[in-house]
């Protein structure tokens, strides 16, 4: 027999005290070589190549399967054997209802369950999706609830999310608390700390198995390639608008990342800037062959890709209820000029904008400095100084600069005299506090936004003196802050502890921050001349979750110089638009069709420009309402009514809760537990239950206490994790105490105990635990409610990379000496028939029968199985076959049209997915005894 007939692919080997699955056996002069996927926990998902010549492999035969009769009080052993392997045991593929998503700690809201579903479509080969929902329908729980369900399936060991800068912290947040997904955050200090731990040439990605880090941190050069040589289970990436541009580093580091992760989720309320180029850019990173040789997209393949809808949905209004306050009509406040002010206007209009003789300027582009000043004074007094001292610092010494300088300087002399005369910051402060009532020890808040640095310190100054504030309770925030202090105003700025009265920030706030829990006034003290750009704004409080109907108030400088207050009035006329695209459409950027903040600035600064008129340029909700001219709506299009609701299953096994589960794990791991001591200060037990606040809590052992190396660090610090747990059952006290966390006085974030769902690692740790107490190779036996000898089997079809294709509960029960197989359609059913379910008592160990079960068990579940799978296995194909065909007609349609050198790139990229479609294909099936159930009356055994 030659030594390729030894392994084989399907065989499950043991190496290095690990299971793995061999994918194909390769022959060599030193005898045959092992591909093989890893099977168990430490190893999921990884690859690796293993030499018999070189080291010890034992094929694990399950026919060879030991029983052991379980001897412990109420069957507790086998019951924790049992559950522990079910819930290591992934949903197949195949399976398109949500088990974990639902049991997580969010409101259930059908349109996200949507979401998540069409990400999960086993019709296609790859989760892709992007995830374009509006501003404030929850993009971060839909990535939760995608992410747990790709964890249960087995295919999210390894996850990389990177967001912007300002929001890991927040992301990292609504991960761990939520979901029970622990992320190491790799901002500038978590880098520096990798930095301490690892060798230089060690590959941090391939330390930590879930990442979130910030695009800008992971564009950097120096880790592009430990990038290109790790493959990802899933990769997120949050505010995806900002990586189509092909041009950029962003673009870059998404084009690595795509081919490298199974799974890809977009995420951006914008994902496109009105650039067909462009928003093929983003569908091209989820599937290439979405995208026609010659640009043109494929509109069926882009909408199984995509997903959007808004506030106004009727899916989405009628779920989010009174959790989503609606929005105060605007206030629009038109505030008259100081003198001073209207004398600055008046040289802006006349020497710069609108000049009767040639203008002052100098450089090269003379129609956009003027509004660059303009800009600037409707800002603030100390905008335009900064923007003016800038502009003086760079001329040179011609007499044309010197001319321009002399203007400057003019124009300068009149704004120093309305610094303190600012008739719009005298509103601000006026505002602030006799309406909305910000005080020093007024619990009220609000979000001042502005679009220059300069503005947002000179406002932090005078606000604090004017209100009699204190240093910490006014906040300014910035992209010019490090990312660690972003996050820092951020995180505060959401908790009722917080000092923080006012947050004076820039535009970096509009995009992904949530800044509602504690604040429903926000105030645009300067006008972005983009919808976009004021859309986004206005949804970090105008969002889901909101309880307060949120107020917008706009100030608006009111001049005397009617060349100029023509501008405001299209200011004002763009911030009404808004308002109108949101109640009527959802979203504002269909109203200019420019799709980009930078597009949307320029057409405005034409209108003011008396190029173009306002009406001409910035549509009505009811123009767009009946417009065909959108050529995005057809990929776009909220389409989520037209989907089915999905599935949802419960996922609870031989225990009704995961705290029973623990309970159980906990006694049979440490005898009388309640010996082990806690602290002092909770009675001297290592165990206890609060049942009617449903709450446990306990000392983490030593093991466990290892795992939480990779728990935010933030977490373990504030609420002393690592000296006693404390864990939360019921999800709605959850999500009460995670409220609370919000505000109550505490100076932290994260909730005092913590979500025990469907997830939590210390569950894994006590499934770890459970199956260590018996040996590979050995199951349990027990009494149960059947008339024969029955052993109970799962049988799952596996692809080349060890993934659940597809997968049965089958019971062989022994009328004789052949076994009658029956299919179950769950785990559920199959336990209990079997009569397995819920406590039991054990007399003692029940006596073993001389035959041997498992092995005509197993023989016969596999012939069982294999016209069982035969359907799932075609189908499987089927999905490959069509999926390769497209990618061969794709670069068949490219090779006309493109240059040689882009044909071997789609070439080599068509080789790798169609390597990639190989590995989806479903291979081998296995066959796994899960536990023996013997006749209540069997008598129990006369020996130990």
């Amino acid at each position: 027999m030659s030594s390729t007939n030894t392994f084989a692919p399907g065989n499950v080997v043991v190496v290095r005290d690990e299971d793995w699955l061999v994918t194909s056996v390769d022959e060599s002069s030193d005898g045959p070589v092992l591909n093989a996927q890893g099977l168990s926990d430490l190893v999921r998902g990884q690859g690796a190549v293993f030499y018999p010549s070189l080291d010890r492999v034992k094929l694990n035969d399950p026919r060879d399967t030991i029983v052991r009769a379980d001897d412990s009080p109420r069957y507790r052993r086998s019951r924790l054997w049992v559950e522990s392997t079910l819930r290591k045991t992934a949903v197949p593929l195949s399976d398109d209802s949500l088990t974990v998503a639902p049991r997580m700690l969010a409101r259930q809201l059908g349109y996200q369950h949507k979401a998540v579903a069409k990400a999960l479509d086993p019709a296609t080969l790859r989760p892709r999706i992007l995830l374009a929902d509006a501003v404030g329908l929850g993009k971060t729980l839909e990535i939760g609830m995608i992410l747990s369900e790709l964890i249960r399936r087995g295919r999210g060991e390894r996850i990389l999310v990177v967001t912007p800068r300002h929001v890991l912290e927040q992301m990292q947040h609504e991960m761990w608390s939520r979901f029970a997904i622990p992320f190491v955050r790799l901002d500038s200090q978590g880098v520096a700390r990798v930095k301490q731990k690892l060798p230089a040439n060690r590959n941090p990605f391939s330390y930590f198995r879930r990442v979130i880090i910030s695009i800008d941190t992971l564009k950097q050069e120096r880790f592009v390639h430990d990038l290109r040589r790790h493959h990802w289970d899933a990769v997120v990436i949050d505010e995806s608008h900002n990586v189509t541009n092909t041009a950029t580093l962003n673009n870059r580091l998404a084009s690595i990342l795509a081919p490298q992760a199974d799974a890809l989720i977009l995420a951006s309320a914008t994902p496109h800037n009105g650039s067909r180029e462009s928003f093929a850019e983003l569908v091209r990173l989820l599937d290439p062959t979405a995208v026609k040789a010659d640009g043109d997209l494929d509109a069926k393949r882009v909408e199984q890709l995509t997903i959007r809808r808004h506030r106004h949905s009727a899916e989405v209004a009628e779920e989010v209820g009174a959790d989503w306050a609606e929005r105060l009509e605007p206030d629009n406040r038109l505030i008259d000029a100081s003198p001073e002010e209207d004398a600055v206007v008046d040289e802006l209009v006349d020497t710069w904008l609108r000049p009767t003789a040639t203008s002052p300027y100098s450089g090269a582009n003379g129609s956009l400095f003027p509004w660059t000043l303009a800009k600037a004074f409707l800002s603030s007094p100390a905008a335009l100084r900064d923007t003016l001292h800038n502009r003086i610092e760079r001329l040179d010494h011609t007499p044309a600069a010197h001319r321009e300088a002399e203007a400057l300087r003019r124009l300068a002399v009149l704004n120093d005299a309305t610094m303190a005369t600012s008739s719009k910051y005298q509103a601000l402060v006026s505002y602030l506090r006799d309406e909305v009532s910000v005080g020093k020890d007024s619990p009220m808040r609000a979000v001042v936004f502005s679009e220059r640095v300069a503005t947002l310190h000179w406002l932090q100054a005078k606000l604090q003196k004017d209100l009699g504030l204190k240093p910490d309770q006014v906040e300014v925030l910035h992209g010019g802050l490090a990312d660690d202090q972003q996050q820092a105003i951020v995180e505060s700025f959401k908790q009722t502890s917080s000092p923080i009265r006012v947050l004076v920030t820039g535009d970096v706030a509009s995009e992904g921050v949530n800044l509602h829990k504690q604040c429903h006034h926000l105030i645009h003290y300067d006008i972005p001349w983009s919808l976009i750009r004021i859309e986004q704004r206005n949804g970090r409080i105008d969002r889901y979750g909101q309880k307060q109907p949120p107020q917008i108030t706009t100030l608006l400088l009111n001049t005397a110089n009617e060349r100029f207050s023509g501008d405001i009035r299209v200011l004002t006329a763009l911030v009404t638009r808004e308002h109108e695209a949101h109640r009527a459409l959802g979203d504002a950027a269909s109203l200019m069709g420019r799709y980009s903040v930078t597009a949307e600035e320029e057409v405005i600064r034409q209108v003011l420009a008396g190029s173009k008129s306002f009406d001409d340029v910035v549509a009505s909700p009811e123009d767009i309402a009946t417009s065909v001219d959108d050529w995005l709506a057809q990929y776009l299009d909220d389409d989520a009514d037209d989907q089915p609701e999905p599935a949802v299953v419960g996922d609870h096994l031989l225990y009704a809760k995961p705290v029973d589960f623990l309970r159980d794990a906990l006694h049979e791991y440490y005898p009388s537990p309640e010996d082990k001591p806690l602290p002092r200060d909770l009675g001297g037990v290592a165990w206890r239950e609060h049942q009617a606040e449903h709450i446990v809590e306990f000392v983490p052992p030593a093991d466990l206490r290892q795992r939480f190396e990779v728990l935010p660090q933030s977490y373990l610090a504030d609420r002393n994790v690592l000296e006693r747990l404390q864990l939360v059952t019921e999800p709605n006290k959850a999500s009460t105490i995670l409220d609370a966390a919000l505000t109550d006085t505490s100076a932290s974030s994260w909730p005092e105990a913590h979500y025990l769902g469907p997830l939590h690692p210390v569950l894994d740790w006590a499934a770890d635990r459970a199956l260590a107490r018996l040996a590979r190779g050995e199951i349990f036996a027990v009494r149960g409610d059947v008339d024969v000898p029955t052993v109970l089997l799962n049988g799952t079809l596996i692809n080349r990379r060890g993934q659940v294709v597809a997968s049965s509960w089958l019971s062989a029960q022994f009328h004789g000496t052949t076994p009658f197989v029956e299919v179950h359609a769950t785990a559920g059913e199959m336990l209990t028939d079997a009569g397995v379910i819920g406590e039991r008592s054990n007399p003692g160990p029940v006596q073993l029968p001389d035959m041997d079960l498992v092995r005509p068990a197993v023989e016969r579940a596999g012939d069982t199985l294999r016209f069982q799978f035969q359907a799932a296995a075609d189908a499987a194909k089927a999905r490959v076959d069509e999926w390769v065909a497209r990618a061969e007609e794709w670069q068949s349609e490219a090779e006309a049209l493109i240059q040689r050198d882009q044909v071997r790139r789609r070439r080599a990229l068509v080789d790798a997915q169609e390597r990639l479609s190989r590995d989806m294909t479903p291979d081998r099936q296995l066959v796994r005894p899960l536990l023996v159930v013997l006749p209540a009356d069997t008598p129990g055994a006369t020996h130990g």
